[in-house]
């Protein structure tokens, strides 16, 4: 587990994994990077208390490079990738290294269940969870057992992911889907099982939202470009849509001033675009954020465009290398 100022998260995070009913020996590892909000402290003490934790050290803070240094100081044959905003619940473990051994995968993973506790965090985590909030993914959204391109976290066999060089230190965010395109590439297997579902706390502000959104299109973009044949449609979809609705409102402006000036006004059919998406929203709240409540629908209405927007407007910058330090983005 990579930890960098996560005071709020962290302790409910490790003792999720000291409560798991595995049967076999297992260790906790935590790299933990320059935290200023008193994570530092909170986690010595936590390894004072229990020998199963390990604390090392993550200079650098970054999420690749904790993770890096955390599997580098494992001892095991067998990796369980996790998040300090992450729950696991305790049969976790047990059940991906018994659907390792059975599919003979190179990598398990399963659902990223989230679930808020204000309204804006309930509303957050209803559109991860809807195939209009993050594309439908079945590690957002569940499905069927099987072979999949990525999967949320992962229980990685150890070997096979030294043999493919680990994390990318230098992908900020993405880098689960990059290494899972690798152990693809090398003859590897990545399987899902909606059996394995891990309890994620959403951002808690639209602020930080918005960053982390902007963060993962930026990265999610800058894969894209990098490596055109392993992605799907599906990516496109959330720029296409940014486009269209700002080309849409750029063609209703002008339309607005043939109508001052006495011409035709048909550039005014612009806007049928941002209209239609407006409609889109306001029915995928009705259709899926009411049993909410009536404050995560009013959020509802705010966190899907937020996600959208803030995605796709990363996702073309970051294909198109129109930002100067994509590093500097990592969603915190």
């Amino acid at each position: 587990m990579p930890v960098l100022n996560e005071a709020t998260h962290v302790r409910a995070a490790v003792e999720s994994l000291l409560a798991q009913d595995y049967q076999g020996t297992f260790e906790v590892t935590l790299a933990l990077g320059p935290s200023i909000d008193g994570t530092t402290e909170l986690v010595e003490e936590m390894a004072a208390v229990d020998a199963r934790i390990r604390v090392v050290a993550n200079e650098v803070g970054s999420t690749p490079a904790g993770l890096n240094i955390a599997i580098r100081a494992s001892q095991y044959a067998v990796v369980i990738r996790v998040d300090a905003h992450s729950v696991l619940p305790p049969e976790y473990a047990r059940i991906a290294v018994e659907t390792l051994v059975r599919t003979g995968a190179d990598n398990v993973g399963g659902i990223m269940d989230a679930r808020g506790i204000s309204a804006f965090e309930r509303a957050v985590a209803r559109a991860y969870g809807t195939r209009i909030g993050l594309g439908g993914t079945p590690h957002h959204v569940g499905g069927a057992e099987g072979v999949a391109e990525t999967v949320y976290l992962g229980c990685f066999r150890t070997e096979s992911i030294l043999n493919v060089g680990l994390f990318d230190e230098g992908v900020k965010r993405g880098q689960d889907w990059d290494l899972n395109r690798r152990l693809r590439e090398a003859g590897g297997t990545v399987w899902f099982t909606p059996k394995l579902r891990v309890l994620y706390r959403p951002r808690p502000t639209l602020a930080q939202l918005a960053r982390q959104m902007l963060s993962t299109g930026l990265w999610r973009g800058e894969l894209a470009r990098r490596y055109p044949a392993a992605n799907g449609i599906r990516y496109f979809v959330p720029p296409a849509m940014v486009l269209g609705v700002a080309l849409g409102l750029l063609l209703g402006i002008v339309g607005v001033v043939q109508a001052a000036l006495g011409a035709a006004p048909w550039l005014l059919l612009g806007l049928i675009v941002p209209a239609g998406y407006l409609l889109i929203v306001v029915a995928a709240t009705l259709a899926v954020a009411r049993p909410d409540g009536f404050r995560a629908s009013l959020n509802f209405l705010v966190v899907l465009p937020c996600i959208h927007f803030c995605w796709g407007i990363g996702f073309v910058l970051g294909y198109l290398k129109l930002t100067s330090n994509i590093t500097a983005h990592t969603g915190r």
